[in-house]
């Protein structure tokens, strides 16, 4: 849990940090710009009127109160000894707004004046042929509240903070609902060890990426479970195994190695032959297990038949068909290993005959070894692969097989780059396909 409160908190932190920086950001340039822009909006506005006053006492007295002008409200004329000739209502009887005047000769002139009950944008147009002379039309716009106090800031600044704050609740609760099956996987893995393999961990229903995790976990765990059934398995074949053979060594060394007859000796050379065959055997599977780099030379696949069968002592005759110059990319000495086995087996299996043959099919070396054995049922085709399996008909140690002749077979098959496989038919048929050079 640590590691994914640690994801959690660093995720939030930098969602706090990065759209903290963006909303300050914008709350800074609002706060900066909202000013300025209103007061010039207020600027406009006392311009407008103030031009429009000036154009109206160019032929005009006013008999009362200014009228408003375009919803402004505070208008005087103010002639050229500073005395205010006329006025809106609400200014009526009261002194100039400002005593600014447009100089240099601009006709206009701004200004912001506070009183009491308020602050206000004032904004002034001179016009000297008027029907009070040279005179200067005022007008005022009040300046909002926000205008001329703190609490805009406060308020922008407060909003953002909660904003910022609202951003990182929802970054801490949303990855940490992202990560919950990720923890739920975590706590799976945690309780399998490997007196139990078989449990699995549970895979989310949303068809996500934490869900393809889980499934490839599971696959993971289902090969683990197979590897260490498999070795368990191994291990306890290779002890059943070497166990009878110890255990007439044993008994013939404990009766006297002086009384022994001739027969007892070849007995006992026997058991230990076949220790060292299995021993040599389980050797060759640990190599092969560990990936261990195959030699790489030009072997020629029927004279490597043709030299095996010549050279082999068996119990029935071997009819051999083998195409020439089939080459393929690999070990001599483990090629020859292969056969070695396959021949073996159909010369212990079967009845009257064995079959060799050696062809090219495509960009493939095909050699196949057949007899006329019982055969061996479809069902029990790819266990025979498996490492100390024999049929029932064969579990006695008289045939001195040990069961792994034909699992080092596809082993070494599948080294090179090919396979072995029994295939079907009127004979037993193990069939290895190479892939040419």
């Amino acid at each position: 849990m640590v590691h994914c409160r640690s994801i959690r908190a660093r995720v939030t932190i930098a969602t706090v940090v990065a759209f903290g920086i963006l909303i300050m950001s914008g709350v800074t340039a609002i706060s900066m710009m909202y000013p300025v822009r209103a007061r010039a909006d207020l600027v406009e506005q006392a311009d407008k009127a103030s031009r429009r006053i000036t154009t109206m006492i160019d032929s005009t007295r006013f008999a009362g109160s200014i009228p408003p002008q375009d919803g402004v409200g505070l208008l005087q004329v103010v002639d050229a000894n500073g005395q205010v000739v006329a006025a809106s209502a609400a200014l009526t009887g009261r002194a100039p707004l400002t005593s600014a005047r447009p100089t240099g000769g601009d006709s206009r002139v701004s200004d912001r004046v506070c009183r009491p009950w308020g602050c206000m944008v004032v904004v002034g147009t001179s016009n000297r042929a008027t029907v009070y002379g040279p005179a200067v039309a005022y007008a005022a716009v009040r300046e909002p509240f926000l205008l001329r106090s703190s609490f805009l800031p406060a308020v922008l600044y407060g909003s953002g903070a909660v904003l910022v704050a609202m951003l990182g609740w929802a970054a801490w609760f949303g990855v940490g609902r992202v990560l919950a099956p990720v923890e739920r996987i975590r706590r799976g893995l945690e309780r399998i060890n490997a007196e139990d393999l078989s449990r699995r961990v549970e895979v989310p229903s949303n068809r996500d990426e934490v869900a393809a995790l889980a499934g490839t976990v599971n696959d993971t765990l289902g090969r683990l479970e197979d590897a260490v059934e498999r070795h368990r398995r191994f291990v306890s074949d290779a002890s059943h195994e070497l166990r009878s053979p110890i255990a007439g060594l044993l008994v013939r060394l404990e009766a006297g190695l002086d009384e022994r007859t001739e027969a007892d000796w070849r007995a006992a050379m026997s058991d230990a032959q076949r220790l060292s065959d299995i021993v040599g055997d389980l050797l060759l599977m640990a190599r092969l297990d560990a990936g261990t780099e195959i030699g790489r030379e030009r072997v020629d696949v029927g004279r490597l038949a043709e030299e095996e069968v010549a050279r082999r002592r068996a119990r029935l005759p071997v009819t051999l068909r083998a195409e020439p110059e089939l080459y393929v990319q690999g070990s001599h000495l483990r090629l020859t290993r292969i056969l070695t086995n396959l021949l073996s087996n159909a010369d212990r299996y079967g009845d009257t005959a064995v079959w060799v043959s050696v062809r090219g099919d495509g960009d493939e070396v095909v050699l196949e070894v057949a007899d006329d054995g019982p055969g061996i049922p479809e069902e029990m085709r790819e266990r025979v692969f498996e490492r100390f399996t024999r049929l029932d008909r064969t579990r006695s140690r008289d045939t001195g097989g040990s069961g792994l002749g034909l699992p080092i077979a596809r082993d070494i098959a599948r080294a090179h780059g090919g396979d072995l496989r029994i295939e079907g038919g009127p004979r037993t048929r193990l069939v290895l396909r190479l892939p040419r050079a």
